[in-house]
């Protein structure tokens, strides 16, 4: 409810605005720096991918402009409206839109490229907002709740939740084959924690990687004895109250399902993507001129940067093509090279700002809707900042997302964007809000 007229610019945080305009900005030298040649020497070039993301770069402000002087209820009203339409145009891309890379998942009109997986990130992370801030009681733990009625009012919500988040995911990653696009959306578990979702959720999630992962190191046979063993002595010690066995007994029959269907989850993957788990877990001999590729230069790119860098515009690895992918998804592999490990924290330290920054304006808000949709722009981005900066380094497997703001593309440059000035826009309202 507002209290006074609410003026389009008022009260926006500009901090935040100020952090937002210089990733842009740096990413797109760093494009220009990924791709640069002698004979293109321009920023401004629109034939050169640096000069095509000058015109995503303003258009993704045009797109800002609007959104904050659009009403704030706007978003409120239209949240599931938004999840809707996006959702249709995503079961609709793999009959209408173009193959690329073997995902079918882009509409093109002319030159230019939409990528709708990109969007339904920030319409489910309203849908989510909406679904919880409308509950009576809009957590989902069960430290509020008291009566039988209200555990099934916990579990009820909890499982709406997680159709919310896993039907666009199954979409993209059955239908579009996007894998890394998919696995983005498990971010909102972090959202949910905040609101409440037990710890146990994430436990089990943690227990299913380390399940999938020993599964693949170990022989079959000796995985299973062990496996048998430990939840074996996990059930039979320990407090056995009615509660305690079941939650115990649910644990085991999941990961038992998990551990004898992990290696046939694993068949299914596409050649690379098993090609690419291969080279993180060490298995066999890593082909460096193929799955191994991507990584190994990617490292030595990063390598080869030292403290303070090449320079800009000096990068040997990336001006040569040695680095795939190194204006998208390995782009912080010029940074790496040219910047150094200085320049590496600097961007770092930006992206860690913006993110902190995003969490603290989500906990000062009146309003419910509006503190769920900033945990979820804070989920989103340091789910994409950890996922492509640790497979940059090796840590973690290619599983091709991009880097917030740094990444070529405009899918991606809008989605972030649309994301997180609609955050902006409804914290600039939290005033007109009574408590």
């Amino acid at each position: 409810m507002r209290t006074s007229e609410e003026k389009p610019f008022a009260n926006i945080d500009w901090i935040t605005v100020g952090i937002y305009l210089i990733l842009v900005l740096i990413g797109w030298f760093n494009i220009y720096a990924a791709v640069y040649d002698e004979q293109h020497q321009s920023i401004f070039d629109v034939s050169q991918k640096y000069g095509k993301q000058m015109i995503w770069i303003i258009t993704a402000f045009i797109l800002a402009f609007i959104i904050l002087i659009i009403d704030a209820d706007f978003y409120t009203v239209f949240a599931y409206a938004f999840y809707a339409i996006f959702l249709v145009l995503n079961l609709a891309v793999p009959f209408l839109g173009k193959e690329i890379k073997g995902s079918k998942s882009w509409f093109r009109l002319g030159d230019i490229g939409i990528q709708p997986a990109e969007f339904m990130k920030f319409a489910t992370n309203l849908a989510l907002a909406k679904f919880l801030s409308n509950q009576n009681l809009s957590v989902i733990s069960s430290k509020r709740y008291k009566t039988l009625n209200d555990y099934i009012q916990m579990y009820k919500n909890t499982i709406i939740s997680f159709i919310i988040i896993g039907i666009p995911m199954l979409i993209i990653l059955i239908l579009q084959n996007e894998t890394g696009l998919a696995i983005t959306f498990t971010a909102f578990i972090i959202t949910l924690y905040r609101e409440g979702l037990s710890v146990n959720y994430i436990i089990f999630g943690f227990i299913a990687v380390l399940l999938f992962i020993l599964s693949l190191l170990i022989p079959q046979h000796y995985f299973y004895i062990a496996f048998g063993i430990f939840f074996g002595l996990w059930f039979y010690f320990g407090k056995h109250s009615l509660k305690i066995f079941f939650t115990k007994l649910a644990y085991i029959l999941a990961a038992s399902v998990f551990v004898f269907s992990s290696n046939y989850l694993y068949s299914k993957l596409q050649p690379h993507q098993r090609g690419r788990i291969d080279v993180l877990l060490g298995r066999g001999e890593i082909n460096l001129k193929k799955e191994g590729y991507n990584v190994h230069q990617s490292k030595i790119a990063i390598g080869s940067g030292g403290l303070f860098g090449k320079g800009y515009l000096k990068g040997t690895q990336t001006k040569y093509n040695f680095v795939p992918e190194q204006d998208t998804d390995f782009i912080f592999c010029t940074v790496g090279e040219e910047w150094g490990f200085v320049g590496s924290t600097i961007v770092l330290v930006l992206f860690a700002f913006l993110i902190i920054r995003v969490i603290l304006l989500a906990e000062r808000q009146r309003s419910e809707f509006s503190r769920i949709y900033g945990y979820g722009v804070a989920s989103i981005l340091f789910f994409h900042l950890i996922i492509n900066i640790g497979m940059t380094i090796g840590v973690l497997p290619v599983i091709g997302i991009p880097l917030p703001f740094f990444s070529y593309g405009g899918s991606s440059l809008w989605e972030f964007t649309i994301l997180l000035f609609i955050f902006l826009k409804l914290d600039a309202h939290r005033l007109y809000i009574l408590r």
